[in-house]
């Protein structure tokens, strides 16, 4: 071999540019990037703004010429008159109950179900699963009229209970928990668990839970929101003990309609959900990012 051979064989190559690792430092969000996201910021926040607006100014602001931009100084007034026209703590405290109550059992029994589809086997599997796939496409209004039929029989219209129990699991928790655990639990892991002597359930509650927390975390957020804001059946079956949603729709009742005091009503009722994003916002992503680092 000769000298200039050993020479060339010895240089060290240079990435090019563009390539590699350099390629992906150079792909930063520019400006288009950073303004269509804060398009979308001021386009999702502007309706909870505009009703916080029209909330703190009075009947006057729906007679001018443009639409007001800044807050006026009657929110505190406006919150005053709607603790004088409903009964909002003890609606905020059925809503709290209803919601908590609902979040809690349909996040436990979809893992369960999730689980169980996904991980074990048994007759009859594929089946059950396509039955409760082929539920989702019912819409909810034609069990309205049986569900109420049957809580009127049991005695439970008028009650939080009656509220709760028909929705105390749903066909799309059970889907989706579903979807989650069957690529995100290993069979191996499984199998190694038995082989130590846990149980079924003890599988599921040490290999099973911390896999599904991410799942469980958005499952939970969805149905929560879904439960807090439900009007239609709890009006129907229990307006005699109402929940924020419906205790609120008593605003707009009379012949006269406040549109100040419904739309101070509705910012008070988002309030709680607005909370419930700032504790459980950090937890929710840093739960989404361990799974995807998971998997």
């Amino acid at each position: 071999m000769s000298n200039a051979t050993v020479q060339r064989a010895s240089v060290p190559k240079v990435a090019r540019p563009g390539r590699g690792k350099n390629f992906s430092a150079d792909r930063r969000p520019g400006f288009l990037t950073y303004g269509i996201l804060l398009a979308f910021l001021i386009g999702s926040t502007y309706p909870l703004w505009y009703s916080f607006v029209i909330g703190s100014s009075t009947g006057a602001v729906f007679s001018s010429a443009w639409p007001p931009l800044l807050p006026g100084g009657q929110f505190w007034v406006n919150v005053a008159e709607v603790f004088d026209s409903v009964d909002f703590w003890a609606a905020l405290g059925n809503s709290l109950v209803v919601s908590s109550v609902i979040t809690f059992s349909v996040v436990s029994f979809s893992t369960l179900a999730g689980y169980a589809f996904a991980k074990l086997r048994f007759r009859g599997r594929q089946g059950l699963l396509i039955f409760v796939i082929a539920t989702l496409a019912v819409p909810t209004q034609l069990g309205i009229i049986p569900m109420f039929m049957m809580m009127k029989q049991l005695g439970w219209t008028g009650s939080l209970g009656a509220i709760m129990i028909p929705t105390l699991v749903t066909a799309f928790g059970v889907f989706f928990m579903r979807q989650y655990l069957v690529d995100n639990i290993p069979d191996e892991l499984i199998e190694a668990a038995r082989v130590d002597g846990a149980s079924m359930i003890g599988t599921f509650w040490h290999v099973g839970v911390p896999a599904a927390r991410p799942a469980m975390a958005i499952l939970s957020l969805f149905t929560f929101m879904t439960a807090w804001t439900d009007y239609l059946w709890p009006m129907l079956v229990a307006p005699q003990t109402p929940t924020l949603q419906v205790a609120l729709s008593q605003l707009q009742s009379a012949r006269y309609v406040d549109y100040t005091i419904v739309m101070t009503g509705a910012l008070m009722a988002t309030i709680p959900l607005l909370l419930l994003f700032v504790v459980a916002g950090k937890q929710l992503v840093s739960g989404i990012m361990a799974g995807a680092v998971k998997g």
